[in-house]
């Protein structure tokens, strides 16, 4: 099955005129023409089960504008196989913003315990403009695509000429539609599904993004609202550039546990005695590839590629081989034994990602980034103070974070940002090192979400806990909730057995659930 991967480097902006949609179109919910038409289901595929069944539906490109301009919705499911138990549906979303999540039936349906399984049908879907839902594309070359852009005063220039390129690409190729893909329209299009398929309410999962995308349908849609689960949770106050900028805030203390997880160890890695130390040669490394890349196999690596990989700190037992074979390289020392084979297949797999086969993706990433909010800094000499003054203060990846993004460049949004005011008895769900999104902001959308319970795994690493992760000790009861509807009477906070943490740490991030690992991705 494939894996998915929500794909984000760079890219988008849009610049056409687009009226705001008054308060009354906002929350209205979707109409006969494109709510009550029955989905023609179909076997998704030769190779694929019987059971796993797709449809199209179509949606207004602007709900403002209903009769006008469709697009396509490309939905799945896998039904109940207990419909004496079946309670509804239940809606899935793997992140992003710019994932896929047509298959995610396929793959909950193989993690989730039987007494949830049973009780709903599992949908999904993919996003408009995302995979089979009318896809965009801005043109965006593979480099135009990486947003990993490190500061330094003699590119700044460079960089803000590829922000402004992105921007004018997305403009001219899809200048028509990137506007109405943000995550207010993502939810009004879950409602449509919700109609389509003939009932009162939905049930969501998400993940990442997703834990944003239900949050705001909780806001538009209270009243058809039922047992959300949103996992690894995304800030409603930090959308989105603030999103970016906790990688760099929260990979600090990451990186100190890191410090202190290996000189405990110093004897099995060699990169120091005390935290100190082990601090001082990464640094001492950063410099040096800085002056000499390292070669790895065909790659040279830099210091600012060293800084890129920030997210391997949130993995101490990954991050120790990791640094230990970028020093061995440096050393002119091979790796040898079955721990530096794997510590060096970790290396290539952390450095490099496969590049996009399209810009599918990272369009869509840009267009609800840039297109659900007006907080970004429209002057680029805002990003060079920012960059330069964070990174002194978060010298791993503080520069990366705050330099100029295409949303310097993007039109105003269409519609303001979702106010988090309306209650929303749903649960969140939060690993404590957690990489992409941080605990701090799972949670910031705990306190945004009046009413909602948090359940977290105390000392739990990784990006996506519930059936991500099959021996977390949240698995327990989000089923729980899921099956009886009920929320815990408080907070939940547990700790996965050592012997399931210690085995969850030494392997690699890769997860059963299509979640985004990588930095750079929500």
């Amino acid at each position: 099955m494939k894996r998915f991967a929500p794909l984000l480097a760079a890219a988008g902006l849009v610049a056409t005129t687009v009226p705001l949609l008054s308060a009354t179109q906002a929350t209205a919910a979707p109409g006969p023409d494109y709510g009550a038409r029955k989905p023609a289901w179909h076997r998704c595929g030769a190779d694929t089960p019987a059971s796993y069944e797709c449809a199209t539906i179509k949606v207004p490109l602007d709900y403002s504008r209903p009769q006008g301009r469709k697009l396509d919705l490309a939905i799945s499911r896998i039904k109940s196989e207990n419909p004496a138990k079946r309670h509804g549906v239940l809606l899935l979303n793997p992140g992003g913003p710019g994932g896929t999540g047509l298959d995610l039936p396929l793959m909950t349906a193989e993690a989730m315990p039987k007494e949830v399984r049973d009780q709903f049908d599992l949908v999904g879907f993919d996003p408009r403009g995302v995979g089979q839902s009318s896809p965009i594309s801005c043109g965006l070359t593979d480099a135009e695509q990486n947003m990993d852009r490190p500061y330094r005063k003699a590119t700044f220039g460079a960089d803000v000429a590829w922000a402004r390129t992105v921007a004018d690409k997305c403009r001219a190729k899809a200048g028509a539609v990137l506007p109405h893909i943000t995550t207010r329209n993502t939810a009004r299009d879950l409602d449509a599904i919700r109609g389509a398929l003939g009932e009162r309410k939905i049930s969501y999962l998400g993940y990442s993004y997703g834990t944003y995308l239900g949050a705001v349908y909780t806001q538009m849609f209270p009243n058809r609202t039922d047992r959300f689960v949103l996992d690894s949770g995304v800030d409603p106050q930090r959308i989105w550039r603030g999103m970016i900028q906790v990688w760099a805030t929260e990979a600090e203390p990451a990186f100190k546990r890191w410090t202190e997880w290996t000189a405990e160890r110093s004897g099995e890695f060699g990169l120091g005695d005390s935290p100190k130390a082990v601090s001082q040669t990464f640094w001492a490394l950063v410099a040096r590839a800085d002056k000499d890349p390292i070669v790895v196999d065909d790659m040279k690596i830099t210091g600012d590629d060293i800084r890129a990989s920030r997210g391997v700190f949130f993995y101490p037992a990954q991050a120790a081989p990791f640094v230990k074979s970028l020093k061995d390289a440096a050393d002119g020392k091979a790796p040898s034994g079955a721990a530096a084979t794997a510590a060096a297949t970790e290396l290539k797999r952390t450095l490099r990602t496969a590049e996009p086969a399209t810009d599918n993706g990272t369009a869509v990433f840009w267009s609800v980034v840039c297109g659900d909010t007006g907080a970004w800094p429209r002057d680029p000499e805002q990003y060079r103070r920012d960059a330069v003054k964070d990174k002194a203060a978060y010298p791993l990846y503080g520069d990366f974070a705050s330099n100029i993004k295409p949303c310097a460049f993007w039109q105003r949004p269409v519609e303001a940002a979702t106010p988090m005011k309306t209650r929303a008895n749903v649960m969140t769900v939060q690993n404590e090192w957690d990489s992409q999104t941080p605990l701090t902001s799972g949670q910031g959308l705990h306190r945004a979400l009046r009413g909602s319970k948090m359940v977290l795994v105390k000392g739990g690493e990784g990006h996506g806990v519930y059936l991500a992760d099959p021996n977390s000790c949240a698995n327990a009861p989000v089923s729980a909730y899921l099956t009886t509807g009920k929320l815990p009477a408080k907070d939940v906070t547990c700790q996965t057995p050592p012997a399931a943490a210690e085995r969850r740490a030494s392997q690699a991030p890769q997860k059963p659930l299509p979640l985004p690992s990588t930095p750079g991705r929500f």
